[in-house]
C-alpha cells in the first residue's frame, strides 16, 4: 500500500517542473525588447534566436516526455492503491471469514467434546459389553473343544458291497441273483485306557455267519442289527496287556475252518503281548477265550473256553506268524434246539438247518448254511451231537519277499484237529460206518501274489481245503463254500483295487461233497448216497467301497 507522503512529493514536483517551464517560456519575449542591434548583425540575432528556440522546443519536447513519464508513474502510484484498497478489502473479507470459521471451528470443537464424552461413555459401555462376549466366547470355546476332543478320538468306519453271483452245477437248474452288503460302524478311544465301539450290519437277524441281503422280496426294507458293541482296556502303563468284552472282532488268529469270516464272536479275550527284539523272534503273545453262545435260566449254558499262543518270526526272506489253538465247546446240544427267535422261523432268515431226520419246526437246528455234523436220538427222542468238540487248530501264515515289492507272496497251511470226535461215524440210516475211523481233521493250503494296499494293486490266489464231517461245528463255519462241513473245497479269487477306497474283485468257488455216504451230507439233485457228487461252481463279482 502507497504512503500519502508520497503522493504529495509528486504533485509539488509537478508544480515546480510548470514553474520553471514558465519561466523559460517569458525569457526570449523580454529579449525581443532590446534594442534593435544594427543591420549587420540581424542575420545573427535572428539565427541565435532561431536556435534558442530551436533548443527550447528541444527542452520543452524533452520536459514532455518527463511529464508524460511523471503521468505514468502517477497512474501507477494510483493503479497500486487501487490494487492495494482492494487488496485490503478482501484481507478485511478473509479476516471476517476467518473469524466466522474460526467460531464455526470452535462450535465443532463444541461438539466434538460432546461427542467424544459420549463416545467414551459408550466405550465404556462396549467394553463391559466384549468382556461379556469375550466370557462367553471362551465358554462357547471350551464346549466346542471338548466336542472336537470327542469327536477326534472316534472314528466312522464301514463299507458298502454290491455282488453278482452264479451257481452252475451239473444236473442242476443254474441260479443267478444279486446281493448288497452294508455295515456302519464308530470306533474310538473313550479316554486314555479304553476304546469301545459299535457296529451296524445288514443280514438275516437269524443268520450269524453272512452279512449280505438278496435283492428280493418285493422291495421290502431289508435288515439292519448290532454285529459289534464291545469295550476294551489297553492301559498306557501296560502295554501288553488288552482286556476285550462284549461283541467284538476276533482278536486271536482264525481262518474260515474254525469259523465265518462275517461272523463276529460274544463273550471275553484276555491277551498278553510282547514286542522282542531278537534276530528272529519278534513278538510272543498269549490269550485266553470264553465264548457265551446260549444262556438259559431253564439248563446249563453253553460256552467255549480255550486259548491261543501265537508269535511272528522273521528270517530276512520271509516273516510268519504260528499260532495254536485249543477251544472247548461246552453243552453244544444247545444247538439243535434252537427256539424260533434264532432261527427266525417263521419270518426273516433261514429257518431250521435241514438234514435227514432233523426237526422240521421250531426247536430245531441252528445251521444257517445247512447242517453236517453227525447226530444221534435217545430214548426220549432227544437230539445230540455224537461228537464232541475240542479244537486243536495249528495255523502258519507266510509272507515271503520277491523282487517285485507290490507283489510279495503269502502261503497259508493249517491243520485243525477235533480232539473230541467220535470214534466211527454213522451213514443217513444211523448205521455205523467202522471203516471210515474218526471224521475229525481239516486241512488247507493257500497261496496268493500281491496285496491290496495302493491304487491299482492286484493280488490273485488259490486256496485249496479238505473239511471232514466233524472237524468244527457246522452252524458257524464259511457260508461260501459248498457246505459247512464234508467237503473238499477249490478258491480262486483275484483282486484289484480300483481306488484308493474301492476294491473289485472276483471269486471262484468250487467244491463238492467229500463223503456222499454220510449223515446230513448236502447232496445235489439226482445224487444219491455212496456216489461222488458233481462240483459245484459259485461265482462272484463284487464291488466294495469302504470309508
Amino acid at each position: 500500500m502507497q504512503s500519502p507522503q508520497r503522493w504529495t512529493t509528486a504533485l509539488v514536483l509537478v508544480v515546480a517542473m510548470s514553474a520553471s517551464l514558465f519561466a523559460q517560456s517569458a525569457t526570449p519575449a523580454k529579449a525581443k525588447r532590446k534594442p534593435v542591434i544594427s543591420p549587420p548583425s540581424v542575420k545573427e540575432e535572428i539565427k541565435t534566436l532561431r536556435d534558442l528556440v530551436l533548443a527550447q522546443q528541444q527542452q520543452l519536447e524533452t520536459q514532455r516526455q518527463q511529464v508524460d513519464a511523471l503521468r505514468g508513474q502517477i497512474q501507477q502510484l494510483l493503479d497500486a492503491t487501487q490494487q492495494a484498497s482492494a487488496n485490503a478489502q478482501k484481507v478485511q473479507t478473509s479476516a471476517e471469514l476467518a473469524q466466522t470459521t474460526a467460531e464455526q471451528a470452535q462450535q465443532s470443537a463444541h461438539t466434538a467434546q460432546t461427542l467424544a464424552t459420549q463416545a467414551s461413555d459408550k466405550a465404556g459401555e462396549t467394553k463391559a459389553a466384549l468382556s461379556v462376549v469375550e466370557s462367553r466366547s471362551k465358554d462357547e470355546d471350551k464346549k466346542i473343544s471338548a466336542v472336537q476332543d470327542l469327536l477326534g478320538r472316534f472314528r466312522f468306519t464301514g463299507d458298502i458291497r454290491v455282488r453278482g453271483e452264479s451257481f452252475f452245477q451239473p444236473g442242476v437248474a443254474d441260479r443267478d441273483r444279486a446281493r448288497f452288503r452294508a455295515r456302519f460302524g464308530v470306533e474310538g478311544k473313550l479316554n486314555e485306557d479304553f476304546t469301545g465301539g459299535i457296529l451296524l450290519t445288514s443280514g438275516s437277524l437269524g443268520d450269524s455267519n453272512s452279512t449280505n441281503e438278496t435283492l428280493t422280496g418285493y422291495f421290502t426294507r431289508k435288515t439292519i442289527g448290532i454285529d459289534r458293541a464291545y469295550v476294551a482296556y489297553n492301559p498306557l502303563a501296560a502295554k501288553w496287556l488288552s482286556l476285550t468284552g462284549g461283541k467284538f472282532a476276533y482278536t486271536w488268529q482264525r481262518t474260515s475252518m474254525t469259523f465265518d469270516p462275517d461272523l463276529n464272536p460274544e463273550g471275553f479275550t484276555q491277551k498278553l503281548s510282547f514286542d522282542l527284539s531278537g534276530p528272529v523272534v519278534k513278538n510272543f503273545s498269549v490269550q485266553a477265550i470264553q465264548l457265551l453262545y446260549n444262556e438259559t435260566s431253564r439248563t446249563a449254558d453253553s460256552y467255549a473256553a480255550g486259548g491261543q499262543v501265537s508269535g511272528k518270526l522273521d528270517f530276512g526272506a520271509f516273516t510268519s506268524t504260528p499260532s495254536f489253538t485249543i477251544l472247548n465247546w461246552r453243552n453244544v446240544d444247545a444247538i439243535l434246539n434252537a427256539s424260533a427267535f434264532n432261527v427266525q422261523a417263521p419270518g426273516e432268515g433261514p429257518g431250521c438247518a435241514p438234514g435227514a431226520g432233523l426237526p422240521t419246526t421250531a426247536p430245531c437246528v441252528y445251521g444257517p448254511q445247512g447242517f453236517t455234523n453227525a447226530t444221534y436220538t435217545d430214548s426220549s427222542n432227544h437230539l445230540h451231537f455224537l461228537s464232541g468238540f475240542l479244537y486243536a487248530d495249528m495255523i502258519v501264515n507266510n509272507t515271503i519277499k520277491t523282487p517285485w515289492k507290490r507283489l510279495p507272496a503269502n502261503l497259508l497251511l493249517e491243520y485243525q484237529n477235533n480232539l473230541n470226535a467220535a470214534a466211527h461215524p454213522v451213514d443217513s440210516s444211523g448205521n455205523v460206518l467202522s471203516d471210515l475211523g474218526k471224521q475229525s481233521h481239516a486241512y488247507q493250503v493257500d497261496f496268493s501274489l500281491g496285496q491290496v494296499k495302493n491304487t491299482n494293486d492286484l493280488q490273485f490266489g488259490y486256496g485249496w481245503w479238505r473239511l471232514e464231517q466233524d472237524a468244527a461245528l457246522a452252524s458257524f463255519l464259511e457260508s461260501e463254500q459248498r457246505a459247512p462241513s464234508n467237503i473238499l473245497q477249490n478258491h480262486i479269487y483275484l483282486l484289484w483295487k480300483v481306488r484308493r477306497n474301492t476294491v473289485a474283485s472276483y471269486n471262484l468257488w468250487i467244491g463238492r461233497t467229500l463223503n456222499s455216504s454220510l449223515q446230513h451230507a448236502v447232496l445235489a439233485t439226482g445224487v444219491s448216497p455212496g456216489q461222488q457228487e458233481p462240483y459245484l461252481k459259485r461265482m462272484q463279482f463284487d464291488l466294495i467301497y469302504s470309508f
